[in-house]
């Protein structure tokens, strides 16, 4: 074989592996963080020959790897920040599921169904009595600091919560239990069940005092009820809203029962 045609092959080799490399670094973009340096020394192994490199072969393979630095950490920023939103969307279904079993439990035991934290199903967790409100107030509640949105909701499983604390400069409370009779002697409270509790531990109670924790940094999940209302053919049945704070105008669930 001449000395013309060898370098020919020599070239059309190396062109082959630059091809396949670039095509290897495409359709790895959203490999996982964990995988980026096994994927940079598959890259290198995959295109140095046995003879030792070129320097024109030294000059493909750093201008790669730079295209792939430049290129693909924003993406994996995306693609985390995209499953961390749907690693607390499925935390809220949780939320929502161990809420309809509390409903339907409490409806056997006590005669009517009512939710975590309320003590009697016409009454309300949180500052919020009517869903227009909730749901407009929803579309402006894009951060925790929010001072006035902030305090209309309660926290589920607690503001003091070692295992998921909220978020400094948060304005959430903690549910509490409802005396029956207030200050003037009016009773706030009728027929009340006896067994209620404030609503965090009636929480960890239905998750065997397990916390769940949001993906986000300053994540937490709060949530709020609207009381039912009426009574046979005109009953109204509560109404449930859990959030995450990293962003309550799109990591919410509301629930009807």
């Amino acid at each position: 074989m001449s000395q013309i045609e060898t370098l020919k092959l020599e070239l059309n080799v190396n062109l082959a592996c630059t091809k396949s490399g670039i095509f290897f670094v495409i359709t790895k973009l959203h490999m996982r963080k964990s995988k980026i340096i096994f994927f940079f020394q598959s890259i290198i192994n995959f295109l140095k020959p046995t003879r030792g490199n070129s320097l024109a072969e030294f000059a493909v393979i750093t201008a790669m790897m730079a295209t792939f630095i430049a290129t693909a950490l924003p993406k994996f920023s995306d693609v985390m920040e995209a499953s961390k939103a749907q690693k607390s969307i499925d935390e809220i279904d949780k939320i929502l599921l161990q809420a309809k079993n509390f409903y339907e439990t409490t409806a056997a035991l006590e005669g009517r169904g009512r939710l975590p934290g309320q003590d009697k199903f016409n009454m309300k967790v949180g500052e919020y009595t009517d869903t227009t409100d909730l749901v407009n107030d929803l579309e402006i509640f894009e951060v925790y600091s929010d001072t006035t949105i902030g305090a209309k909701w309660v926290s589920v499983f607690g503001t003091d919560n070692p295992k998921a604390l909220i978020p400094d400069a948060s304005y959430f409370s903690d549910d509490t239990i409802s005396a029956e009779v207030n200050s003037a002697g009016e009773i706030i409270c009728s027929n009340c069940p006896e067994g209620r509790m404030k609503g965090a531990d009636e929480w960890l109670d239905l998750f065997n005092r397990e916390t769940l924790v949001s993906p986000f940094q300053d994540g937490h999940y709060i949530y709020i009820v609207i009381p039912g209302s009426g009574s046979g053919n005109d009953v109204k049945a509560p109404r449930i809203c859990v959030a995450d704070v990293e962003s309550p105008k799109y990591l919410h669930k509301i629930m009807d029962l």
